[in-house]
Protein backbone atom coordinates (compact mmCIF):
# COMPACT_ATOMS: atom_id res chain seq x y z
CA UNK A 1 0.00 0.00 0.00
CA UNK A 2 3.15 2.59 0.72
CA UNK A 3 4.62 1.82 -2.68
CA UNK A 4 1.32 2.54 -4.66
CA UNK A 5 0.58 5.57 -2.48
CA UNK A 6 3.99 6.99 -3.42
CA UNK A 7 3.54 6.35 -6.90
CA UNK A 8 0.20 8.48 -6.96
CA UNK A 9 2.09 11.18 -4.85
CA UNK A 10 5.30 11.25 -7.85
CA UNK A 11 5.05 14.14 -10.22
CA UNK A 12 4.70 12.66 -13.25
CA UNK A 13 1.33 10.63 -12.03
CA UNK A 14 -0.31 14.47 -12.92
CA UNK A 15 0.96 14.25 -16.48
CA UNK A 16 -0.17 11.16 -17.08
CA UNK A 17 -3.68 12.27 -15.92
CA UNK A 18 -3.52 15.31 -18.20
CA UNK A 19 -2.45 13.36 -20.93
CA UNK A 20 -5.04 10.93 -20.55
CA UNK A 21 -7.87 13.22 -19.91
CA UNK A 22 -6.57 14.99 -23.05
CA UNK A 23 -6.63 11.55 -24.60
CA UNK A 24 -10.57 11.20 -24.07
CA UNK A 25 -11.26 14.27 -24.33
CA UNK A 26 -9.93 14.35 -28.10
CA UNK A 27 -10.96 10.90 -29.09
CA UNK A 28 -15.07 11.98 -27.80
CA UNK A 29 -14.42 15.08 -30.14
CA UNK A 30 -13.32 12.94 -33.12
CA UNK A 31 -16.13 10.89 -32.56
CA UNK A 32 -19.68 13.13 -31.82
CA UNK A 33 -18.35 16.35 -33.23
CA UNK A 34 -18.42 15.44 -36.90
CA UNK A 35 -21.76 13.75 -37.05
CA UNK A 36 -23.33 16.85 -34.91
CA UNK A 37 -21.91 19.28 -37.57
CA UNK A 38 -22.86 17.49 -40.55
CA UNK A 39 -26.52 17.31 -39.30
CA UNK A 40 -26.56 21.53 -38.83
CA UNK A 41 -25.02 21.86 -42.17
CA UNK A 42 -27.90 19.80 -43.51
CA UNK A 43 -30.32 21.66 -41.66
CA UNK A 44 -28.93 24.90 -42.86
CA UNK A 45 -29.19 23.85 -46.19
CA UNK A 46 -32.78 22.68 -45.93
CA UNK A 47 -33.22 26.17 -44.41
CA UNK A 48 -31.88 28.02 -47.51
CA UNK A 49 -33.60 25.99 -49.92
CA UNK A 50 -36.68 26.66 -48.12
CA UNK A 51 -35.78 30.46 -48.19
CA UNK A 52 -35.15 30.77 -52.20
CA UNK A 53 -38.73 28.78 -52.67
CA UNK A 54 -40.40 31.44 -50.00
CA UNK A 55 -38.60 34.61 -52.32
CA UNK A 56 -40.26 32.87 -55.33
CA UNK A 57 -43.43 31.66 -54.46
CA UNK A 58 -44.74 32.93 -51.65
CA UNK A 59 -42.96 36.76 -50.52
CA UNK A 60 -45.34 38.85 -52.95
CA UNK A 61 -47.80 37.97 -50.30
CA UNK A 62 -46.43 37.25 -47.11
CA UNK A 63 -43.51 39.75 -47.51
CA UNK A 64 -39.35 39.55 -48.10
CA UNK A 65 -38.73 38.63 -44.75
CA UNK A 66 -42.56 36.86 -44.01
CA UNK A 67 -43.46 40.04 -41.88
CA UNK A 68 -47.06 39.89 -43.35
CA UNK A 69 -48.54 42.82 -46.11
CA UNK A 70 -51.92 43.55 -46.90
CA UNK A 71 -53.06 40.85 -48.82
CA UNK A 72 -51.22 38.16 -46.87
CA UNK A 73 -50.62 37.50 -42.50
CA UNK A 74 -47.16 37.38 -41.18
CA UNK A 75 -45.52 34.00 -40.67
CA UNK A 76 -43.45 34.44 -37.85
CA UNK A 77 -44.24 32.12 -35.22
CA UNK A 78 -46.83 30.09 -37.46
CA UNK A 79 -44.88 26.98 -37.21
CA UNK A 80 -43.69 24.56 -39.60
CA UNK A 81 -46.91 22.70 -38.99
CA UNK A 82 -48.96 25.31 -40.71
CA UNK A 83 -46.76 25.57 -43.43
CA UNK A 84 -46.89 21.46 -43.91
CA UNK A 85 -50.57 21.75 -43.58
CA UNK A 86 -51.34 24.89 -46.16
CA UNK A 87 -49.23 23.53 -48.96
CA UNK A 88 -49.56 20.07 -48.26
CA UNK A 89 -52.98 20.13 -48.87
CA UNK A 90 -52.41 22.40 -51.78
CA UNK A 91 -54.43 25.32 -50.15
CA UNK A 92 -51.19 27.90 -50.64
CA UNK A 93 -49.92 29.14 -52.87
CA UNK A 94 -53.33 30.91 -53.16
CA UNK A 95 -54.63 31.49 -56.64
CA UNK A 96 -56.20 34.94 -56.04
CA UNK A 97 -57.78 36.55 -53.22
CA UNK A 98 -60.63 34.75 -51.74
CA UNK A 99 -62.69 34.10 -48.31
CA UNK A 100 -61.32 31.20 -48.33
CA UNK A 101 -58.50 28.70 -49.34
CA UNK A 102 -59.92 25.79 -50.54
CA UNK A 103 -58.36 22.34 -50.79
CA UNK A 104 -57.17 21.15 -53.96
CA UNK A 105 -56.50 17.54 -55.17
CA UNK A 106 -53.13 18.75 -57.17
CA UNK A 107 -50.40 19.61 -54.84
CA UNK A 108 -47.98 22.15 -56.60
CA UNK A 109 -44.87 21.05 -54.55
CA UNK A 110 -43.34 18.03 -53.52
CA UNK A 111 -42.47 16.96 -49.69
CA UNK A 112 -39.30 17.77 -50.02
CA UNK A 113 -39.76 21.36 -51.03
CA UNK A 114 -42.65 21.72 -48.90
CA UNK A 115 -40.80 20.58 -45.80
CA UNK A 116 -38.11 23.10 -47.13
CA UNK A 117 -40.07 26.19 -46.80
CA UNK A 118 -41.46 24.96 -43.55
CA UNK A 119 -37.99 24.43 -41.82
CA UNK A 120 -37.21 28.39 -43.13
CA UNK A 121 -40.71 29.47 -42.34
CA UNK A 122 -39.73 27.21 -38.45
CA UNK A 123 -36.71 29.57 -38.67
CA UNK A 124 -37.96 32.59 -38.08
CA UNK A 125 -39.20 32.07 -34.87
CA UNK A 126 -40.89 29.47 -32.65
CA UNK A 127 -43.79 27.54 -33.71
CA UNK A 128 -46.16 24.03 -33.60
CA UNK A 129 -44.02 21.21 -35.40
CA UNK A 130 -45.04 18.64 -37.47
CA UNK A 131 -46.24 15.99 -35.51
CA UNK A 132 -45.10 12.36 -34.83
CA UNK A 133 -46.66 9.85 -36.85
CA UNK A 134 -47.74 8.34 -33.13
CA UNK A 135 -49.79 11.13 -32.47
CA UNK A 136 -51.34 11.39 -35.67
CA UNK A 137 -51.65 8.46 -37.35
CA UNK A 138 -54.49 7.35 -35.33
CA UNK A 139 -53.57 3.85 -34.81
CA UNK A 140 -54.01 2.71 -31.22
CA UNK A 141 -56.35 5.71 -30.44
CA UNK A 142 -59.46 5.54 -28.85
CA UNK A 143 -62.33 5.53 -31.09
CA UNK A 144 -65.08 6.43 -28.25
CA UNK A 145 -63.08 9.31 -26.60
CA UNK A 146 -62.22 10.65 -30.21
CA UNK A 147 -65.68 10.62 -31.18
CA UNK A 148 -66.43 12.18 -27.76
CA UNK A 149 -63.89 15.23 -28.07
CA UNK A 150 -65.14 15.46 -31.85
CA UNK A 151 -68.63 16.12 -30.98
CA UNK A 152 -68.01 18.34 -28.18
CA UNK A 153 -64.93 20.63 -29.87
CA UNK A 154 -65.67 20.19 -33.62
CA UNK A 155 -69.49 19.23 -34.53
CA UNK A 156 -70.84 22.38 -34.48
CA UNK A 157 -68.70 23.36 -37.82
CA UNK A 158 -67.75 20.53 -39.20
CA UNK A 159 -71.15 18.01 -38.61
CA UNK A 160 -70.74 15.12 -36.47
CA UNK A 161 -69.41 13.13 -39.08
CA UNK A 162 -66.70 15.49 -40.36
CA UNK A 163 -69.03 16.58 -43.45
CA UNK A 164 -68.27 20.00 -43.29
CA UNK A 165 -70.72 22.62 -42.97
CA UNK A 166 -71.41 26.67 -43.75
CA UNK A 167 -70.05 29.60 -41.47
CA UNK A 168 -71.08 33.36 -41.71
CA UNK A 169 -69.70 35.90 -44.61
CA UNK A 170 -69.33 33.08 -47.33
CA UNK A 171 -66.78 30.48 -44.80
CA UNK A 172 -67.40 27.73 -44.73
CA UNK A 173 -65.81 24.16 -41.99
CA UNK A 174 -64.41 21.83 -44.72
CA UNK A 175 -65.16 17.96 -45.26
CA UNK A 176 -62.79 16.36 -43.39
CA UNK A 177 -63.56 13.48 -44.99
CA UNK A 178 -60.54 10.91 -46.41
CA UNK A 179 -58.06 13.82 -44.94
CA UNK A 180 -54.56 12.70 -43.80
CA UNK A 181 -54.06 12.41 -40.24
CA UNK A 182 -51.08 14.44 -40.43
CA UNK A 183 -52.91 17.18 -41.85
CA UNK A 184 -55.96 17.01 -39.09
CA UNK A 185 -53.29 17.25 -36.65
CA UNK A 186 -51.46 19.84 -38.15
CA UNK A 187 -54.79 21.85 -38.92
CA UNK A 188 -55.73 21.55 -34.65
CA UNK A 189 -52.51 23.09 -33.36
CA UNK A 190 -52.09 25.96 -35.84
CA UNK A 191 -56.08 27.21 -36.77
CA UNK A 192 -56.17 28.13 -40.42
CA UNK A 193 -58.96 30.08 -41.33
CA UNK A 194 -61.50 30.80 -38.66
CA UNK A 195 -60.92 27.66 -36.71
CA UNK A 196 -59.41 28.05 -32.96
CA UNK A 197 -56.41 26.87 -31.83
CA UNK A 198 -56.25 23.66 -30.13
CA UNK A 199 -53.20 23.41 -28.32
CA UNK A 200 -51.68 20.82 -26.16
CA UNK A 201 -52.72 22.04 -23.07
CA UNK A 202 -56.54 22.30 -24.48
CA UNK A 203 -56.19 18.84 -26.32
CA UNK A 204 -53.37 16.66 -25.51
CA UNK A 205 -51.32 14.94 -28.51
CA UNK A 206 -53.29 11.50 -27.50
CA UNK A 207 -56.69 12.23 -27.21
CA UNK A 208 -55.80 14.59 -30.62
CA UNK A 209 -54.41 11.17 -31.85
CA UNK A 210 -58.14 9.53 -30.76
CA UNK A 211 -59.93 12.18 -32.95
CA UNK A 212 -58.10 10.74 -36.07
CA UNK A 213 -58.86 7.30 -34.51
CA UNK A 214 -62.39 8.68 -34.98
CA UNK A 215 -62.78 10.20 -38.04
CA UNK A 216 -60.72 7.41 -40.26
CA UNK A 217 -63.51 5.17 -38.85
CA UNK A 218 -66.00 7.32 -40.46
CA UNK A 219 -64.54 7.45 -43.33
CA UNK A 220 -64.43 3.61 -43.15
CA UNK A 221 -67.59 2.56 -41.78
CA UNK A 222 -70.34 0.91 -43.90
CA UNK A 223 -73.84 2.86 -44.16
CA UNK A 224 -76.44 0.24 -43.23
CA UNK A 225 -79.11 2.55 -43.48
CA UNK A 226 -78.62 2.95 -47.11
CA UNK A 227 -78.18 6.54 -49.06
CA UNK A 228 -76.70 8.84 -46.34
CA UNK A 229 -77.43 12.00 -47.88
CA UNK A 230 -73.78 13.27 -47.23
CA UNK A 231 -74.18 12.48 -43.83
CA UNK A 232 -75.40 16.46 -43.46
CA UNK A 233 -78.38 15.77 -40.76
CA UNK A 234 -81.82 16.74 -40.95
CA UNK A 235 -81.73 19.58 -43.49
CA UNK A 236 -80.74 17.23 -46.47
CA UNK A 237 -83.17 14.77 -45.17
CA UNK A 238 -86.12 17.18 -44.62
CA UNK A 239 -85.09 18.74 -48.16
CA UNK A 240 -85.53 15.25 -49.95
CA UNK A 241 -88.46 14.35 -48.31
CA UNK A 242 -89.74 17.82 -49.23
CA UNK A 243 -88.66 17.10 -52.84
CA UNK A 244 -89.08 13.49 -53.25
CA UNK A 245 -91.81 12.80 -50.97
CA UNK A 246 -94.17 15.66 -52.13
CA UNK A 247 -93.66 15.33 -55.49
CA UNK A 248 -94.65 11.92 -55.38
CA UNK A 249 -98.04 12.97 -53.66
CA UNK A 250 -98.40 15.42 -56.34
CA UNK A 251 -97.72 12.71 -58.89
CA UNK A 252 -100.25 10.82 -57.49
CA UNK A 253 -103.00 13.46 -57.48
CA UNK A 254 -102.83 14.28 -60.67
CA UNK A 255 -102.54 10.99 -61.60
CA UNK A 256 -105.62 10.05 -59.94
CA UNK A 257 -107.48 12.98 -61.19
CA UNK A 258 -106.84 11.80 -64.74
CA UNK A 259 -108.09 8.72 -64.12
CA UNK A 260 -111.30 10.01 -63.00
CA UNK A 261 -111.95 12.58 -65.62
Amino acid sequence: MNALAARRRHPAAIVLLLLLGLLVTGFAYATFAPRTAQASTAAQSQVEDGKKLFLANCATCHGLQAEGTKVGPSLAGVGAAAVDFQMGTGRMPLAGPAVQAPRKQEIQFSQAEISAVAAYVASLAPGPGIPDAKYSSGEGGDVALGGELFRVNCAMCHNFAGSGGALTRGKYAPNLRNVSGKHIYEAMVSGPQSMPVFNDQNISPESKNAIVAYLHAVDNEENVGGFSLGNLGPVSEGLFAWVFGLGLLVGFAVWLGKKAA
